[in-house]
């Protein structure tokens, strides 16, 4: 990414962040990236194009990030440990990207669509470990895709709170929600 559009990037995020994305404007995003309103428009066309940059661009790094956090796990539960831990690393480091995610993922527009798209990739993975899991023995058998959802649904709710709160020391959190998460899915011996 150039360094133009790098400073387009991080003002586009933190302008969603704080008005919404129908609260934004190109001027404001212009004005916040100290780059002229010519120049802005150069690169993108509408503050729709901004926006599916954003989340094209973000989710890509989001990906690399947890991709190379599970390069060095080698079980099912280990992954899913390095998954959770890793984007609520970044939720804590970019939260005002992951409070515009937030606020993208339900509606009707076409954006908001895409974005769930986006996440399902997420969700096949977390339940492929899930399943994984099942095979190996290391927790219960049950619908691996329910519990995908709900581990979804209890990382959002963990990230919610990440944003809201802002700990300082993220590995509290991470610590405790993984221990909540996977002690409640493991076969009692």
């Amino acid at each position: 990414m150039n360094k133009t559009k790098n400073l387009i990037f991080n003002s586009a995020v933190r302008v969603f962040s704080i008005k919404g994305y129908d609260g934004a404007t190109m001027d404001e995003i212009a004005m916040s990236a100290g780059v002229a309103k010519g120049t802005l428009y150069y690169h993108f066309k509408s503050k729709e194009e901004i926006f599916k940059y954003i989340m094209d661009e973000g989710m890509r790094l989001t990906q690399d990030e947890i991709d190379t956090s599970l390069e060095n796990e080698d079980n099912s539960i280990g992954k899913l440990r390095a998954m959770f831990k890793g984007i609520l690393i970044l939720v804590h480091r970019n939260r005002d990207f992951f409070k515009v995610v937030a606020s993208q993922l339900w509606g009707r527009e076409i954006r908001q669509f895409e974005l769930r798209d986006i996440m399902k990739k997420y969700m096949c993975d977390i339940e492929m470990y899930i399943k994984d899991a099942m095979d190996e023995g290391i927790i219960k058998k049950g619908n691996s895709r329910l519990i995908a959802y709900s581990l979804i649904g209890t990382f959002c709710s963990s990230a919610i709170y990440e944003i809201s709160v802002g700990q300082e020391d993220i590995k509290d959190t991470v610590e405790c929600v993984m221990d909540c998460i996977l002690d409640g899915l493991k076969i009692r011996l």
